[in-house]
């Protein structure tokens, strides 16, 4: 297979009908994440809708996902079951991904689904009879009982509310900083992600991703991540704190 590495459009995310006809020719399959990792945007029920629609007259398959989905400020986001139930056809050329890892903060129990197309759903199901190993029963149990509370998800989502009120007042702007719609990320605009990075490393053991590293060089050469960092606010209100006021004291 050849990736095909896509712009990011004005909502940031990728607009895969801007594409030409004769990639879209031959394309088998678009992936989209929603709310995305890095700048944490969220895509519309009529983005989602689009994108499906393309997929079927295109016929390549649209993997959505949405392991963040869980993780939002203020409105749910939409998802591509419900843009499917709106376009009607069933889950045709639709698969998509959930994750404990964000939704419960339980990322070591590797443990998620896969919902959608029930032929891709066939052929997923074959290829990890083959090829995958099985969730041990334990994680099993692990993971139906965690699905089947929402407490803990409400708890966790105010958290995340709570740090990002608290990054606001911290930041105050700088960087470009905004609360995002959805994940927990700071996308921060500072110039040189990667120098930035390591000065934060060294000088207050922060540890943060340089955005060049979550992308790739445009046809100009440009890699559209290169002038940020991006910051996981996962830790409790203390750590978050002492971490950002120790950024703004360093940057």
């Amino acid at each position: 297979g050849e990736p095909i590495f896509v712009d990011p459009a004005p909502d940031d995310l990728p607009d895969f009908a801007a594409l030409p006809d004769h990639v879209l020719a031959r394309a088998k399959l678009a992936y989209l994440c929603s709310p995305a990792n890095p700048q944490g945007a969220v895509a519309s029920l009529e983005r989602l809708k689009g994108a499906l629609a393309l997929a079927r007259r295109h016929g390549f398959t649209l993997a959505l996902d949405e392991c963040y989905t869980e993780i939002y400020l203020d409105a749910a986001p939409p998802g591509g079951l419900e843009a499917a139930a709106a376009l009607g056809a069933g889950c045709d050329n639709l698969i998509v991904f959930h994750s404990l890892s964000k939704r419960s903060s339980v990322p070591g129990l590797r443990s998620g689904f896969a919902a959608g197309d029930p032929r891709l759903i066939a052929m997923l199901s074959r290829l990890r009879n083959y090829g995958g190993s099985s969730v041990p029963l334990p994680v099993l149990a692990a993971s139906t009982a965690l699905w089947r509370e929402e407490s803990h998800v409400e708890t966790n989502r105010a958290l995340y509310r709570a740090k990002f009120d608290m990054a606001e007042q911290i930041l105050g702007g700088r960087w470009g900083s905004k609360r995002p719609a959805g994940a927990f990320y700071l996308w921060l605009d500072v110039g040189d992600g990667e120098a930035a990075a390591l000065k934060l490393w060294r000088a207050g053991g922060i540890r943060t991703l340089p955005g060049a590293y979550l992308a790739r060089d445009d046809s100009r050469g440009r890699n559209p991540g290169a002038r940020f960092i991006r910051v996981a606010l996962v830790g409790d209100l203390d750590q978050t704190r002492r971490a950002l006021e120790t950024m703004v004291r360093i940057l």
